[in-house]
């Protein structure tokens, strides 16, 4: 996929309207459309990369602060002390259906294991 025609590419640059929750220089988070839990944000970086498997060393400080903006969510949101899932679907065969980088940051409800 081109990032010309990448959704999250459009919604990282406010091109596409999205219900923010969070932004940085390196990151946008925004409520998912198609809610999993009561709490269901997705963490896009604001640098195309397709998939966990085409990041490379030079994106473990976006990786990094993806990861740190779950958790300060979490906290904001009130569910951290309760628990939250942070799930990033790689490929395929992994579940990811947008070949743009990103996390899905659950809570709200318990969380069985494994996931299905």
């Amino acid at each position: 996929m081109s990032r010309e025609d990448c959704i999250f590419c459009k919604i990282a640059t406010g091109e596409i309207t999205s219900q923010r929750v969070f932004e940085d220089d390196i990151c946008v988070a925004f409520n998912d459309t198609s809610p999993q839990a009561p709490t269901h944000i997705l963490i896009i970086p604001r640098e195309h990369f397709d998939s966990l498997d085409a990041a490379t060393t030079e994106h473990k400080d976006t990786l990094g602060q993806m990861l740190l903006t779950a958790a300060e969510i979490a906290r904001e949101k009130g569910f951290a002390k309760d628990g939250y899932r942070v799930v990033i679907n790689t490929n395929a065969d992994g579940g990811q259906t947008v070949f743009h980088t990103h996390i899905h940051l659950l809570g709200g409800r318990p969380f069985i294991f494994p996931p299905g």
